[in-house]
């Protein structure tokens, strides 16, 4: 297998993939605490991972990220699309949009966010400059450009704790940091695909604006809703690159 699609709220599931097995690999993190799916998409043998564990019970705080990534680089995996739920911050970003971000801003705190922290020979730095991997992004450009899909082709993925959404005045913070859109799941995940040398993009479907940036209050309605419709694209768009990776 090489290349996995790691799925986030709203895409626990790949309906069209079909099933040939499903795994549970063994660690140093524990067990990888969702069930690895192996399967055929578009003719291609694919991993799909849904991140919030099989039932999605798992909130973005307490994700094993260490365990899921490494579980997936043990079974060959070489590249990862990740698809992230995320907020719309500046004013291009509305719900319903999809963007493949080029940057992260990391807002987070107390994740296991490295592989390289005990039992060292030599302290491991790696450069994080560029994030995600230019030509999966260059792919997922070009697939949609193929299925004449809209999507923003660059931009700042901020990523916050969670589980609770920002505040007003955090959002007005990331917005003075540069940040396009906000989420709860981008990191560790990038930083320790690139520790592993696995390729690694993300993709992301807004599913709301961001605290303080609508009048209407954010409720999971809307979320679930915005959810429902921009899945169909992001869909559309994973096949899309699936079939034919340029």
């Amino acid at each position: 297998m090489t290349i996995a699609i790691i799925g986030g709220s709203g895409l626990s599931q790949l309906p069209e993939l079909k099933v040939t097995d499903k795994i549970i690999v063994d660690t140093p993190w524990s067990k990888s605490p969702a069930s690895i799916i192996t399967g055929e998409l578009n003719k291609t043998n694919i991993v799909f991972l849904p991140r919030h564990g099989d039932s999605h019970t798992i909130p973005p705080h307490k994700i094993n990220y260490r365990a899921n990534i490494w579980a997936l680089k043990k079974i060959g995996v070489k590249k990862i699309i990740s698809v992230n739920s995320v907020g719309g911050i500046t004013k291009l970003m509305n719900p319903n949009s999809i963007i493949v971000p080029n940057q992260v801003i990391d807002y987070t705190y107390g994740r296991g966010n490295t592989f390289y922290e005990e039992e060292l020979e030599n302290v491991k730095h790696i450069d994080f400059t560029m994030p995600y991997s230019e030509t999966l992004r260059n792919q997922l450009i070009e697939a949609a450009r193929i299925i004449k899909l809209k999507i923003h082709k660059k931009g700042v993925y901020g990523v916050t704790q969670g589980p609770r959404l920002e505040t007003a005045a955090e959002i007005s913070k990331l917005e003075k940091d540069g940040c396009n859109v906000v989420g709860m799941t981008g990191m560790p995940e990038a930083v320790l695909a690139k520790e592993l040398e696995v390729d690694y993009v993300c993709c992301g479907l807004v599913v709301n604006w961001a605290a303080g940036k609508d009048s209407e209050t954010i409720t999971m309605d809307i979320i679930e809703k915005n959810l429902k419709n921009g899945l169909k694209d992001i869909k559309q768009l994973i096949y899309e690159v699936v079939k034919n990776p340029y």
